[in-house]
């Protein structure tokens, strides 16, 4: 490595490490601005759509840097792509991607021109179109597979298509129909459901940008285990990505969750007190605690102890000795009083406000009840005088008792006829 020297002035970041953020996969070179860096490898990093990559030789020594548009070899023709990477980078990102040194045996052809630009932007308004008749076309050969996308070469002689099926295809049928119809050289490439979601994009559940778009390549497969280690619900749509497998994310910290657990006792071992005998019940792996209740199915007088407190318990037990409490050995540790968040503000503090409301709707009807009946109170005055004296005029007439005893069914329609009768 070439020696080279700084200069007083604090060091940042450097902003030529910085290049177009339009793509997934997208990289910092944080040696841009070291002095000879760029003369340590001639090897170039170029990115295509979405998620692919590939490594190229700068044999004619072109001052590349992050973001320029070059034309590279490809075979037949060559390909339009965007350098991501260059300098000491390079190797160590060839290493990561699990490829030897001498794998990028590919050349730089040189910077896009305009013509390259021009048959570049042809051929990549061909893709959608394409990959909806190869679509159709699948269906109708009747082959169990999805295309998610198609690529097109730079200069357009070569179209790649990505394709997902659960169990081997033979589309040796396919290629030949995509070659009639497109006229250009096929190239079919199984892809997986992450892989795809990578070349897709998005925003994961946790508010950041999928980590298959953003920096993992390599995929290592995620089980259950995994979640149960961390003491994770199995809940499938929690656990489930966009790309509908388990996340990648829950093998992030899986080491960590194994070797917290090993400090903990072991789940079926009980602990006996002169009070009670407690049972495991639930425990917090990365702080170290562990929940236990005198009832083996149910949250009865649980009890909140360190794992070295539960140990000294345990060893206490086989030793024939019994401790008053789980609280008699001095551990530092404060049980945290369970906070109810419901008893904080009243549960009926809503039907309060809805009963004075109610109060206050009766209180008004009784108000108007009352000043209807303070109006209508002469009218119910006089309303009763003349039926009294309905009443003592009935009386006074020579038939009153008569009809009265014979009742009203009895009565004549018309009383003037029935008296002359």
């Amino acid at each position: 490595m070439n020696e080279f020297e700084l200069n007083s002035h604090q060091r940042g970041l450097s902003a030529s490490g910085c290049g177009r953020q339009d793509k997934q996969l997208n990289t910092y070179d944080w040696l841009a601005d070291i002095p000879g860096g760029q003369q340590m490898s001639d090897m170039v990093e170029v990115q295509f759509k979405n998620t692919r990559k590939d490594y190229f030789i700068n044999s004619n020594h072109l001052p590349l840097k992050k973001g320029d548009i070059v034309a590279v070899e490809s075979s037949p023709g060559h390909d339009i792509g965007v350098v991501t990477l260059t300098g000491a980078l390079v190797p160590l990102q060839m290493k990561k991607s699990r490829l030897k040194a001498d794998a990028g045996s590919k050349r730089v052809y040189r910077l896009a021109k305009e013509t390259d630009m021009l048959k570049y932007e042809e051929a990549k308004a061909r893709e959608h179109d394409t990959m909806i008749k190869s679509r159709q076309i699948a269906k109708d050969l009747g082959l169990d597979m999805k295309i998610g996308d198609v690529e097109y070469q730079g200069d357009g002689n070569k179209a790649i298509f990505y394709y997902i099926a659960d169990q081997r295809v033979d589309f040796r049928q396919l290629i030949k129909v995509l070659a009639e119809v497109f006229r250009v050289r096929i190239e079919m490439k199984q892809i997986g459901a992450r892989q795809e979601a990578g070349r897709i994009g998005g925003i994961g559940p946790c508010g950041r940008e999928m980590c298959c778009a953003t920096w993992m390549k390599n995929f290592v497969t995620v089980s259950t285990n995994a979640a149960r280690c961390q003491d994770v619900s199995l809940n499938p749509q929690k656990l489930a990505g966009q790309c509908a497998k388990l996340k990648c994310c829950l093998n992030y910290e899986v080491s960590v969750y194994t070797e917290a657990a090993a400090k903990l006792p072991p789940r079926d071992v009980v602990l006996e007190t002169e009070k009670a005998t407690y049972y495991f019940f639930k425990s917090d792996i990365i702080a170290g605690l562990v929940t236990y209740s005198t009832d083996k199915h149910l949250a009865l007088n649980t009890v909140t102890i360190t794992a070295e407190h539960a140990k000294e318990i345990a060893l206490m037990n086989r030793e024939g000795r019994r401790p008053e409490d789980l609280k008699d050995i001095n551990t530092g540790f404060e049980t945290p009083s369970n906070v109810d968040l419901a008893t904080q503000d009243s549960l009926t503090r809503f039907d309060k406000r809805k009963k004075k409301k109610n109060r206050h709707h009766r209180s008004n009807n009784q108000q108007q009840g009352e000043r209807r009946n303070a109006q209508g109170g002469g009218d119910n005055e006089q309303r009763q005088s003349r039926d009294n004296r309905r009443n003592r005029q009935r009386r006074n007439r020579p038939d009153g008792p008569r009809r009265e005893h014979h009742g009203e069914q009895n009565r004549p329609n018309n009383p003037t006829t029935a008296g002359e009768a």
